[in-house]
């Protein structure tokens, strides 16, 4: 069972070019990212994190939000490269909101005092474990993914144009179609003696 995990951790890449074509239906979408974010673990079981699903046409509309917000913020030298990245992220299937509800945080500070100056912290660990986990639930259902970190710059308009609460932190936005060719770049590791330290081994 180990192995299999591991397989599955290691088939989890970064996609960038992608179809607006799906291997599933948007229902066992909406069913997978369901399941993962019920049970994904969270810091005192905080259960932090929101997720918005956005498919089809509100897709679209949230990447031609990001290119007018970031034409009118990036310098004019760097727009070429990044109005590329953006259609490409546009011609995808679908988009997950990551988000952090921060009107949770004064519950858990109070369930924790102790820990109080670290539950933020704690809820970007929070996030990240979904991201991961719904990242690599999506390439087993045979979407290729990737995780962009558009915030803060688009948080205002995204906010109003789906009315979601003042108090949600967004935190990526996670990317799926099916893959046009296989994941890019070529991934390097570096020296796991570096990263990875034993003690107590038997």
């Amino acid at each position: 069972m180990a192995d299999t995990y591991l397989d599955f951790i290691r088939q989890r890449r970064t996609f960038y070019s992608l179809t607006n074509a799906s291997p599933v239906s948007d229902e066992r979408i909406v069913e997978v990212v369901r399941e993962v974010v019920r049970h994904s673990p969270s810091s005192f079981n905080g259960q932090t994190s929101r997720v918005v699903i956005l498919l089809g046409e509100e897709h679209l509309k949230l990447w031609t939000i990001a290119l007018e917000v970031l034409k009118s913020t990036f310098p004019a030298q760097s727009w070429d490269v990044y109005e590329k990245k953006l259609n490409q992220r546009k011609a995808a299937y679908g988009t997950l909101l990551l988000y952090e509800d921060q009107a949770v945080l004064p519950s858990l500070q109070a369930k924790a005092p102790l820990f109080k100056n670290h539950v933020s912290q704690f809820s970007e660990h929070n996030n990240a474990i979904l991201a991961g986990n719904l990242w690599t639930v999506l390439e087993l259902a045979g979407f290729g993914a990737n995780l962009q970190h558009f915030n803060p710059f688009i948080d205002a308009r995204v906010t109003a144009e789906w009315g979601l609460p003042s108090q949600w932190a967004l935190k990526a936005q996670l990317v799926f179609g099916t893959p046009v060719e296989g994941p890019n770049p070529d991934k390097e590791y570096g020296n796991l003696d570096e990263r990875i330290f034993v003690f107590g081994k038997q």
